[in-house]
């Protein structure tokens, strides 16, 4: 039976990720040198997927474009495929670049990937169970495979954070991003929708971005959250939130996802009260059994 007092928030899942990386280190991506590797990933892994090779000559690619990209864009010599369960779309995707004899690499933290027997190499991060959409572990153990970051370090980070328990007052958030994280954007975008659905409005902005015209609405319900340098320029409600110095992706991530999680702390369950709907609904949309808890 489904128990709702297993669904954590997500900022406690942050904390118990970064403890369990203390422990077991994920394994350093070592990928062969492809010269153009494709990047493919569904939802957060696509996203997670352009963090991870933001800095590669890559193609970035999810289940609808994968094919485009494939036939119009010339020089892919390798494929990387993200999947935290190696199940849902990677098969599929999995088979297609087989058939076309792409080498392809897959990231999982699932050691019985459904796509694994169709792929080169297989890297298994460990991971442990959460609710279904957090992808804590699973991703962050990635992000901390490439840029080689201390969890414990971050944690201690994390643990002096000051959070203010005003954040249920507020049903907007405007998130800053220092520029050289600007991929965090899609991350925060898309957690919100999962933790939130319409019920609290996020909008995400690196600082140079936010000097168009976003910022030409003010309103008393929503709080601008900084993170990294002090914000001087937008907001009168501002929460700004240090960065450890010689931050990487791996301290951006852990660090954002904590501090959604404290704002879904201090908000009704919206996420507890409909994930075990939703997981029966999306079962049968992928036709296998998906669980409000990944184990």
């Amino acid at each position: 039976m489904f128990d709702k007092s297993r669904i954590k928030d997500l900022d406690e899942v942050v904390i118990s990720s970064l403890e369990l990386f203390s422990r077991q280190r994920p394994p350093r991506l070592e990928l062969p040198e492809f010269k153009r590797p494709l990047v493919v990933g569904s939802g957060n892994a696509a996203a997670v997927g352009r963090i991870l090779f933001h800095d590669r000559d890559a193609v970035f690619a999810d289940e609808s474009t994968f094919k485009e990209r494939l036939d119009s864009i010339p020089g892919i010599d390798g494929a990387i495929l993200v999947s935290a369960s190696g199940g849902k779309h990677a098969p599929p995707i999995a088979k297609e670049l087989r058939r076309r004899k792409v080498q392809t690499i897959l990231l999982t933290n699932n050691p019985r990937a459904p796509a694994q027997s169709l792929v080169s190499k297989t890297y298994v991060f460990p991971r442990q169970p959460e609710p279904y959409a957090y992808n804590v572990s699973t991703y962050l153990g990635m992000v901390l495979g490439k840029t080689g970051e201390d969890p414990r370090k971050i944690l201690e980070h994390i643990r002096k954070l000051k959070i203010p328990k005003d954040l249920g007052n507020y049903d907007a958030f405007f998130i800053l991003i220092p520029e050289q994280f600007y991929l965090m954007r899609d991350l925060f975008l898309k957690k919100f929708g999962e933790l939130f659905g319409p019920m609290v409005s996020v909008r995400a902005f690196t600082l140079e971005q936010a000097k168009h015209g976003d910022t030409s609405i003010e309103s008393d319900k929503e709080l601008f959250v900084y993170f990294g340098e002090k914000n001087r320029l937008f907001g009168t409600r501002r929460l700004e939130i240090p960065l450890p110095k010689k931050a990487d992706y791996g301290a951006m991530l852990a660090i954002a996802y904590y501090v959604t999680g404290c704002i879904q702390k201090q908000h009704p369950p919206y996420f507890r009260d409909n994930v075990e709907a939703f997981t029966k609904r999306i079962s049968k949309v992928f036709r296998e059994s998906i669980e409000p808890i990944v184990e």
